[in-house]
């Protein structure tokens, strides 16, 4: 019954990815589309490899995480003044990432491709937590809050607790963690941000 509760979650995920879609589209909001595109492929790949362990309802989560950013990246291109512009350290973070998920390919360890998942999701991420420090305005807290939410039902639907389903979800909540309060620190911590 409680591997349910992953639906909840990731109905709350869309949730806070429709708002981040509806900032976007006004332009409030400035995704780095290097770093949604990754997410989507990445979270995808994470998603066939989990399933390929026997990983049950507990990937519900995984696979949402890289749908919602595959929505924000098409929403990106909708308003020509609802995107991040990007520069080198952005490709080349892009480069690392798909580095990573060329050598997540390569090998046939399944926890090893896990680890490359990671890596390749943390240098993807990268851009998007340096614009989140040094622009908070340009991002929406909402959504990486609700991400943490969604992240967490995996727990609810875990029947193996092996390294396999909990490694990619432990890494989402602390990921998203920390860009909830990059982009919300102004508000946590009521500091004022110099320029």
């Amino acid at each position: 019954m409680w591997q349910y509760l992953v639906f909840l979650g990731a109905a709350a995920n869309f949730l806070g990815g429709f708002s981040y879609i509806r900032d976007t589209l006004r332009g409030t909001t400035k995704p780095n589309r290097v770093t949604w595109l990754m997410w989507f492929i990445i979270s995808t790949i994470a998603t066939a490899a989990a399933l390929k362990q026997g990983v049950g309802w507990a990937v519900v989560p995984v696979f949402i995480s890289g749908f919602i950013p595959l929505l924000i990246f098409l929403a990106s291109f909708i308003n020509k003044n609802a995107y991040w512009r990007l520069g080198v350290f952005d490709y080349a973070c892009g480069l690392l990432s798909a580095l990573a998920l060329i050598l997540w390919a390569m090998t046939k360890e399944p926890n090893l491709a896990i680890i490359f998942a990671i890596t390749g999701d943390i240098m993807a991420s990268t851009p998007t937590l340096v614009k989140s420090w040094r622009s908070p305005e340009t991002e929406s807290g909402l959504t990486y809050a609700a991400g943490i939410f969604n992240a967490l039902t995996s727990f609810a639907a875990m029947k193996m607790w092996v390294f396999s389903e909990m490694a990619f979800p432990i890494y989402l909540i602390i990921m998203d963690l920390l860009l909830v309060s990059l982009v919300w620190r102004r508000k946590i911590f009521r500091v004022k941000l110099k320029r």
